[in-house]
């Protein structure tokens, strides 16, 4: 075969290999963005920063802020969701600065209450 003829035959499995390539590698990228952190480190985490207005732990006395448990059972509560939500400013709530990992913590914690 020549030289010529074999590149022809082969352009389209180069080309579907690094495609495919691509696709894992990306794929891999946004798992390790998108990974869920902690649950029981975001548990902590709430019960540090968010109970002044919370109830974070299940079952707990109502405050005048949504709680954990009802957040996370509403069905457009995603891990996205939540990390635009933490990660924006509200009117209604202080501007806590938090580390990514932290982020993920707490969503990670908010997710276990969701009712299986």
């Amino acid at each position: 075969m020549s030289c010529e003829k074999w590149k022809n035959t082969m352009r389209p499995v180069i080309v579907l290999s690094t495609a495919l390539g691509l696709t894992l590698a990306t794929l891999q990228l946004l798992h390790a963005q998108d990974s869920l952190g902690s649950a029981q480190s975001g548990r902590r985490l709430a019960n540090y920063w968010c109970t002044g207005c919370h109830s974070v732990e299940p079952k707990t006395a109502g405050f005048f802020a949504a709680d954990f448990a009802e957040i996370a059972n509403v069905p457009s509560t995603t891990e996205l969701s939540l990390k635009v939500f933490l990660r924006s400013s509200h009117k209604s709530m202080p501007n806590f600065i938090l580390q990514p990992e932290e982020t993920d913590d707490i969503v990670a914690y908010i997710l276990s209450l969701r009712r299986r």
